[in-house]
């Protein structure tokens, strides 16, 4: 005990030294770009780190040292595991899920149970994903490229930033390729490409990406294109799964212009074309997100002005059913978004308190449209139309002194719901027959605290209080008409009040360096949560239909999570493990699908580098406890997935020139299984993608 109290008081003294001469917060929960670099050259932000090293992108934080439950996943992950579907990096992430829809190809993200109705911020390069419909499928979907996707960043949890208003439960951002991710050691110009062939009907896809960069770097331009056609697959059983192909273009650009020293401009826009089979329908979807934004950082410590406006047009359009016809043949379902965020970050000190302190606003607006091409009285469906937007005013401050770091959250989110409905004879809120109006607003103070102790070096533990809040959607509060074919009705619920999350984490984050070996690196991020859920929106029967309605009294979600990684160069490894345990109720199916997460995931990666690092060999053990699922929209027996353990080999080899190889042979042993949180039409097998082998050639120049 005394050595201990003589470290303490060691650790102590040298943060008060150094805390009188700081201007700025305690570098514990910020690190610059040329930190982060070296600590990506020791394997800290990927476990392939040493075979292709990026820029650490703009607002990226290192989850090691980032007293919240933070997970990024880089290009080298992305390329061994998220070729065919980003929800293969999410699940690895601990309390990270996503569902595995193997017939629609949309991404939706789950967050310790929560999925669906923006209670996850799903964005592509910063900007919000709110498309949603209501049917056999997750309450919101993002479509994106995987071989466009350059980094995966993800927060659970209350976030008192940008991105948060009506999050209830975090947020999930997919960078795309930009100028840093192709253009490599300080060149002017620079070109990406990939070629990658895959067994089981994955068959060839392609990527090829370019930049290039003024004299002196006042501008650059970068596009990218790629294409892939998959076929349906078969399952662990040599089975094949009926629509699980697809057919996708998509490609972006993006502009970047520096007028003076102190402002940069960047523009961009991703486009998305992609025909599949889900739902029951043959559909075609496209997605195209456009941004612009700005950067001033005068010389000033308390001028620092981020700035965006961004427009996102997401269509689904159904053709027929496998017969050609169907009732729900010609439905066109449309959100058009519009938003902007502007923030300032300034840097100070107030006596012996370093403070750093981010405030702005931000507002996003979603205009749905839904209706029906062929047969117009039929209109979207149950699918509504109407207007809504979220926005909010946040402010999030750090005081660091001596070996404390306090950061102060604070936001005012608010809400508005416009439109109209038709309330049916029977509704079981006894609204009287006939179209009525909506509209519907709110708002909400969301506080956040954080208290993070920064005794060593090299440990963080830490201690947050947090309240989040997630307004009800256009198509929870309007929804109506009937199920194709009738038989069961939806019903609105103008009534509907937002959800309220209040919860508590504590966690501590670890980061040794020589522990066995000289130069190898071991980071831990682990931590437990506790949130109480009030007035949480399902989906429930009522009489020949179901509607939407907030449940009574207070439900609890909470769990841990763990991850960790180690880096000797020679050898690598990672374990991740989420452990969430709910008692939610469940979705009923058909007003969206069942969102609660298996109470047990885990994933164990490692590998070995050959040939003064060039070469790498692994493996990946990933393994998804039993879920259950609720109770089916007709059929009163509880759905539910079981078990399953999956093995996956990688190798890759790095060339001189730029090229590398690689190859992934993912379900190795052929298990037979049915992915948790999945659904698929027209099959009654198991729906798990069988044996896959990938070989790509990535050359970059």
């Amino acid at each position: 005990m005394a050595g201990t109290a003589a470290a303490l008081l060691s650790a102590f003294s040298a943060n008060a030294a150094k805390a009188q001469a700081a201007a700025t917060p305690a570098a514990s929960t910020t690190e610059t770009d040329e930190e982060l670099k070296k600590k990506a050259a020791k394997g800290e932000t990927s476990f392939l780190a040493p075979i292709t090293v990026s820029a650490a992108p703009e607002g990226w934080k290192n989850p090691f040292t980032t007293p919240a439950s933070i997970s990024s996943a880089g290009a080298d992950e992305i390329q061994l595991f998220g070729q065919r579907n980003i929800g293969n990096v999410l699940r690895a992430m601990p309390g990270t899920f996503s569902r595995d829809s193997v017939q629609n190809a949309g991404l939706s993200v789950n967050i310790r149970g929560f999925e669906g109705s923006g209670r996850v911020n799903t964005m592509i390069d910063g900007v919000r994903q709110n498309f949603r419909f209501t049917g056999h499928e997750a309450q919101g979907f993002t479509y994106v490229d995987p071989a466009l996707v350059a980094g995966v960043d993800v927060q659970r949890g209350a976030v008192s930033t940008a991105g948060g208003a009506g999050a209830l439960a975090g947020t999930a951002n997919m960078r795309t390729l930009g100028v840093d991710d192709i253009i490599t050691d300080g060149k002017n110009w620079g070109a990406l490409a990939t070629l990658t062939w895959g067994s089981n009907e994955v068959g060839f896809s392609e990527m090829a990406a370019g930049a290039l960069r003024s004299t002196g770097g006042g501008a650059a331009i970068a596009g990218a294109i790629s294409y892939s056609s998959p076929n349906d697959f078969e399952n662990g059983d040599g089975i094949t799964v009926p629509f699980t192909g697809q057919n996708l273009v998509s490609g972006l650009i993006k502009g970047e212009f520096a007028p003076t020293d102190d402002l940069t401009v960047k523009v961009g826009a991703v486009l998305y074309d992609n025909d599949f089979f889900a739902n029951s329908y043959f559909q075609n979807v496209k997605s195209n997100t456009y941004t612009a934004g700005l950067n001033w950082d005068p010389d000033s410590e308390l001028v620092n002005v981020a700035a965006h406006v961004y427009y996102n047009d997401v269509t689904m359009t159904y053709d027929g059913n496998v017969s050609g016809a169907g009732a729900s043949a010609g439905r066109v379902m449309e959100d058009k978004g519009y938003g902007f965020d502007i923030s300032n970050t300034s840097n100070f000190a107030l006596g012996q308190v370093g403070v750093k302190s981010i405030y702005g606003f931000e507002y996003f607006r979603d205009d749905v449209t839904a209706y029906n091409v062929r047969t117009p009285l039929s209109g979207g469906g149950v699918n509504p139309s109407g207007e809504s937007y979220n926005a909010g005013a946040f402010s999030e401050t750090t005081f660091s002194y001596n070996i404390v770091d306090v950061i102060a959250g604070l936001r005012y989110d608010f809400y508005n719901l416009d439109g109209s409905y038709n309330a049916q004879l029977g509704n079981p809120l006894n609204i009287p027959i006939g179209f009525h109006d909506v509209d519907n607003s709110g708002g909400r103070i969301n506080p956040k605290l954080t208290i993070a102790l920064n005794p060593y070096e090299w440990l963080q533990p830490y201690v947050t209080y947090s309240e989040s809040t997630r307004p009800p959607t256009i198509s929870e509060t309007m929804l109506g008409g009937s199920h194709p074919g009738g038989g069961v009705n939806a019903y609105p619920n103008p009534f509907l009040v937002p959800e309220i999350q209040k919860g508590w984490e504590i966690g501590t984050n670890i980061r040794r360096d020589n522990v066995l070996t000289e130069n190898d690196s071991l980071r831990i991020k682990a931590n437990y949560y506790y949130q109480n859920i009030e007035d949480y929106i399902v989906g429930q029967f009522a009489g020949r239909g179901f509607y939407f309605a907030n449940q009574p009294g207070t439900s609890v979600v909470q769990g841990f999570e763990f991850e960790s990684t180690y880096d000797a160069g020679v050898a690598f490894a990672s374990f991740n493990y989420g452990y969430t345990h709910t008692d939610l109720p469940t979705q009923v199916a058909g007003a969206g699908a069942p969102m609660q997460m298996p109470e047990h995931v885990a994933t164990l990666t490692g590998g070995a580098r050959f040939l003064e690092q060039r070469l790498t060999v692994g493996g990946r053990l990933s393994y998804v406890g039993s879920a259950y699922g609720g109770n089916d929209v007709v059929a009163s027996n509880p759905t539910d997935w079981d078990a399953y353990t999956l093995v996956d080999v990688f190798t890759n080899y790095n060339f001189d020139n730029g090229l590398s190889l690689s190859g992934n042979i993912t379900n190795l042993f052929d298990k037979a299984y049915t992915p948790a949180l999945s659904n698929v039409t027209n099959f009654t097998g198991e729906t798990g993608r069988g044996r896959t082998f990938l070989l790509t050639a990535k050359m970059q120049f």
